[in-house]
């Protein structure tokens, strides 16, 4: 049986697509201890699994060092890597938001300083309105931004909206609609059609279920 190798997104997320795929019978006991290994394989099944950061899973999967793997779409509409989108695995949702301070009112005859880590689905988002804006790359606390006067507006991923309303911050905008979804290897895929298929098609069940 050839090994499937399976890209997981560190945290809660991986955790829960993990259950996903253990309940597709693909199992492996060893990723449930406590310890630091990454890399964890059940020969029997023919799996292997292994932790990435969130971010990096797509880049595990377009260069085929992974089969399969779960990101966010977040992700795969920021960086728009070269893989098939299988499923949306309906886990992980949020939305892809444009939030400012309190009471905040665009003047559209200035240019809009947008803080992000999302530069490329924010310039899509702007450019599709015919907006002018500055982007104001940030890799964390984009909260602070429009706080200290870095930015008008911040476009990023909003679950619950407390930590924006924490912050004396609204939401603007929802404009995307962000879940988990499984991916693939391109020219893996050919080589193991048959068993990323069944994958796929277990997973999709749990999803119906969920609805």
């Amino acid at each position: 049986m050839k090994i499937l190798n399976v890209a997981l997104p560190k945290g809660r997320l991986g955790e829960k697509v993990y259950e996903m795929f253990e309940k597709a019978g693909l199992g492996c006991p060893a990723i449930k201890e406590n310890n630091r290994k990454l890399v964890f394989e059940n020969p029997e099944m023919g799996v292997r699994y292994f932790w990435v950061k969130p971010s990096d899973v797509a880049i595990y999967v377009e260069r085929g060092a992974a089969d399969i793997g779960v990101a966010g779409k977040d992700i795969l509409l920021e960086y728009s890597p070269d893989v098939y989108e299988l499923l949306d695995l309906k886990i992980g949702k949020c939305d892809m938001a444009v939030a400012a301070k309190e009471g905040f009112q665009d003047d559209r005859n200035k240019t809009l300083t947008v803080a992000t880590k999302f530069s490329n689905i924010a310039k899509r988002y702007y450019s599709a309105q015919g907006r002018d804006i500055d982007i104001v790359h940030l890799n964390g606390s984009i909260e602070l931004a429009p706080i200290l006067g870095l930015s008008d507006v911040i476009v990023d991923i909003v679950e619950t909206g407390a930590t924006l309303r924490a912050n004396k911050l609204e939401v603007v905008e929802k404009f995307q609609a962000i879940s988990a979804r499984l991916i693939a290897n391109k020219a893996n895929f050919k080589f193991k059609s048959e068993r990323i298929e069944k994958v796929r098609a277990e997973l999709l069940k749990q999803t119906e279920i969920e609805q």
